[in-house]
């Protein structure tokens, strides 16, 4: 059976999301049908649109979707129809890391995801009228009424769910919280720093404010994010445009360097500052991405003193785990995942995108009729 659907189409680089009718596959064994009620806009999906990300074009985004169950394939054992479900990545399930639990670093985590647009064996998964275009993007091409993913992205959450709060999980908030719970994992009194405070970086602190870190300290050059991170846990803030990162970091660490720095912005120059601020024994976590290719200088005898270097891809979760445990936290009220967002209508994803472009939203999150 094909299903049709609505779906926000990017026809080439630099051109608009433009809605349109588009047909769906019937769920393979192992493919979920899903009918998005939400999905968060995200930087990824704009960097395939601005041609950074050699996605293929014409094609469907949207990674961070949510939405109903609504037909399942016959090999799929994790949720049935009418089940709340949240959408994100998918991997192999065969390869070492992904059999060691560490999916996001699959060895076809590119091609099943990012670059694609196909599925593995380069069928389709959608096409618009008698043209088949890209889709399959994060497996599963959120931007649409109806999304086909694959049974290793799909989470299913309670029947309670709020859908449209728990959207923007599937990749960016897990990634920023991940890099600080899965992966740094900082103790008490030790210091965090954060260099750059969008939603990936706000992620990661809230969620270092649930850990023992003694100093959480937001970077960024914009002033209302500054005092929305000092809310949400930064014990201090440091406007970049206005003081020294270095120096102020200094200052607070007693020059004794970070113990932990966080790189949301996929600007070198502030990874290598990250970098240069940090203590012995000292981690930084590379979670922005820059352009391909792009290089940053490292001093290898100023490594020797047991600092490193890290890149972080999904904040290194297995979704089916990571994400209920984020749920419960913003149940909780610990955390406020809230204050992040923005609801945009469907049919307004172009001024959503908008609004991640010029600054003035964190996290906007289409809403589905």
């Amino acid at each position: 059976m094909v299903n049709t659907a609505r779906a926000a189409i990017v026809d080439g680089i630099g051109e608009p999301f433009t809605i349109g009718e588009v047909t769906l596959d019937a769920p393979r064994a192992d493919e979920v049908l899903v009918r998005i009620v939400a999905a968060g806009v995200c930087g990824t999906d704009l960097g395939v649109q601005a041609g950074h990300i050699p996605f293929p074009l014409p094609g469907v985004l949207g990674h961070e979707g949510a939405g109903i169950v609504e037909e399942v394939g016959s090999a799929v054992t994790s949720v049935k129809p009418g089940d709340k479900v949240l959408l994100s990545f998918t991997s192999c399930g065969e390869c070492r890391n992904c059999r060691t639990a560490h999916p996001a670093y699959c060895q076809e985590f590119l091609p099943r995801n990012l670059v694609g647009g196909r599925r593995a064996d380069g069928s389709t998964t959608v096409r618009r009228g008698d043209e088949e275009i890209n889709g399959h993007f994060f497996a599963q091409s959120s931007f649409s009424t109806y999304a086909l993913a694959d049974e290793r992205g799909v989470t299913k959450v309670s029947d309670s769910a709020d859908l449209g709060l728990l959207a923007p999980l599937g990749c960016g908030i897990q990634t920023g919280a991940g890099a600080v719970l899965n992966i740094l994992t900082p103790e008490p009194g030790s210091t965090l720093a954060v260099f750059g405070v969008g939603a990936v970086g706000m992620a990661a602190v809230m969620a270092a404010a649930l850990t023992g870190a003694e100093r959480i300290v937001a970077v960024d050059i914009v002033p209302s994010r500054l005092e929305l991170a000092r809310e949400l846990g930064a014990t201090d803030v440091i406007n970049s445009k206005e003081a020294d990162p270095a120096a102020e970091l200094d200052r607070i660490s007693g020059g004794l360097g970070i113990d932990y720095a966080i790189d949301a912005t996929g600007n070198v120059r502030v990874l290598e500052t990250a970098i240069n601020c940090l203590a012995p024994l000292g981690t930084v976590a590379a979670i922005g991405a820059p352009a391909a290719g792009a290089t940053v200088p490292v001093d290898v005898n100023y490594l020797l003193n047991g600092r490193r270097f890290i890149g972080v891809t999904e904040g290194d979760s297995v979704p089916q785990v990571f994400l209920p445990a984020l749920v419960k936290l913003i149940e909780q009220g610990r955390f406020p995942l809230d204050k992040l967002v923005e609801y945009y209508r469907f049919e307004d994803i172009n001024d959503a995108a908008q609004g991640i472009r010029d600054g003035s939203v964190l996290k906007p999150v289409l809403l589905f009729d």
